[in-house]
């Protein structure tokens, strides 16, 4: 009998040391790297009716969470919105942005083409009258109303004569950089950027309007909608 207990004994004495084994293998840190989690940058398409100044702005963007495809193709208005369906539908994008001007389109076409992007979920970035009201708003405080388009050039220039620089608009129509940082810089004046200051102008003249018929809201621009999206991901 005694024989038999020591055996016993010496058999639960094993098994309490494997226990305590397998109990501290649980607790040491694993030495397996874990296998790395790739997440992929949302991707949002911007499709512009101006070939050169809306895709040369957007691109100019250093998102560093998502990724941007501006294009301009020359479409405009509902053209434009068709377009961008036909984008959506050859590759999955994450947000999809229409971004067009009133310039001399009927009020029809122009309120027609924001009906059918909202409707197919596309976000609008419109400009009544032209997207270089948008730049005009960062430098100026110009409280909405008309402004007709033929002045948009010779404003901006005169905006930013004290720097130095033009704006090609009858050329190459062209955001360069030097003006894009520009519009990115903190003014001296109010000490905020201008991009933030375009936005709150921009929200403030869309707020005066009610929005039945956009296109009789010049000087207006939704503008702020797509950047203020965008400078999520920066």
């Amino acid at each position: 009998m005694k024989m038999k207990n020591k055996k016993a004994e010496q058999t639960a004495a094993r098994q309490r040391h494997k226990d305590k084994l397998r109990a501290q293998r649980r607790k040491e840190p694993s030495l397996t790297r874990p296998e790395p989690s790739i997440e992929e940058r949302p991707t949002i398409l911007i499709v512009c009716e101006g070939e050169n100044t809306e895709p040369s702005y957007f691109k100019q963007f250093r998102l560093s969470t998502a990724t941007i495809k501006a294009i301009g193709e020359g479409y405009n208005t509902v053209s434009l919105v068709n377009r961008a369906s036909q984008l959506a539908q050859q590759k999955k994008y994450d947000q999809v942005w229409c971004v067009f001007d009133k310039d001399d389109f009927s009020d029809n076409e122009f309120n027609n083409a924001i009906l059918i992007a909202e409707t197919s979920k596309f976000g609008v970035a419109y400009s009544n009258q032209a997207f270089e009201y948008w730049i005009i708003l960062h430098f100026e405080d110009h409280q909405g109303g008309g402004l007709h388009r033929r002045y948009y050039e010779k404003k901006i220039n005169k905006l930013l004569k004290p720097w130095g620089i033009r704006y090609d608009g009858k050329g190459s129509k062209i955001i360069t950089e030097e003006i894009f940082n520009l519009m990115e810089q903190v003014d001296k004046d109010s000490g905020k950027e201008r991009i933030s200051l375009a936005i709150e102008r921009a929200k403030r003249n869309y707020n005066n309007y009610d929005h039945s018929s956009p296109a009789k809201e010049e000087s207006s621009t939704t503008m702020f909608r797509l950047v203020e999206e965008l400078l999520k991901y920066v």
